[in-house]
């Protein structure tokens, strides 16, 4: 494909009162035949949960769930029994192969939460369920935060993707290369990528070894994918 460009205002919309949605890709009652996925990558909704607010226990099937909290607290649970609070700047990712149920709550009675839920298709169906989830320290500019090796503090998934998170000051300047495809999302500042700008909600995806010279022009957190 040529560059694949995703502006954050042309979107798809939900909102239910207690959830704002923005969805990358068609999800849900938002469908546009032109934007149903990149690659393997199938769902990037941006979400924003009022406080005491959240997604009631519901299911899923055969797909890598990764959930990025960007501000506030979240409250997991699922039929693992797993129970834990994930905080601004953690990741997780959960199998849900031949089926898990999970809730998803808003943890302050106060404040919203922000989070980017991904959704990405897995190298095979049937897997068993499982469920990590860690905060990645980062390691310069682009650190990896889910792998299929999942080493070195990062998550592991079940796909030939990894998942990354680029971290630039204002003025400096970072290329990205994709060996097949590639999907930058920004989540927080402003951007030039190949001389065109980008911001808050922002995505761009390349095909064939195509580079991405991403100039920030604020202090910038995005989100790389390496997708297969």
């Amino acid at each position: 494909m040529m560059n694949y460009i995703r502006k954050s205002d042309t979107r798809g919309k939900a909102n239910f009162g207690w959830l704002d949605s923005k969805h990358s890709f068609s999800f849900g009652n938002y469908y546009d035949p032109k934007h149903m996925g990149v690659s393997a990558l199938r769902v990037i909704n941006d979400d924003l949960i009022e406080p005491g607010a959240g997604f009631d226990t519901h299911g899923h099937r055969d797909m890598e769930i990764i959930t990025y909290v960007t501000e506030g607290a979240l409250e997991h649970k699922d039929t693992l029994g797993n129970e834990f609070v994930m905080r601004a700047g953690e990741v997780q990712r959960m199998t849900a192969g031949t089926g898990i149920m999970h809730s998803e709550f808003n943890h302050s009675k106060t404040d919203p939460v922000k989070l980017l839920q991904i959704w990405i298709r897995p190298n095979e169906t049937g897997l068993e369920p499982g469920y990590e989830q860690a905060r990645v320290e980062q390691k310069g500019p682009l650190t990896e935060l889910v792998t299929p090796e999942g080493k070195d503090g990062a998550l592991k998934m079940h796909q030939a993707a990894s998942l990354s998170r680029l971290m630039l000051k204002a003025g400096e300047v970072y290329k990205l290369t994709a060996a097949s495809t590639g999907y930058l999302h920004l989540i927080a500042g402003d951007a030039a990528i190949n001389g065109e700008q980008f911001g808050p909600g922002d995505a761009i995806g390349t095909s064939d070894d195509t580079e991405l010279m991403v100039s920030a022009t604020t202090n910038l957190e995005a989100l790389w994918f390496d997708l297969p």
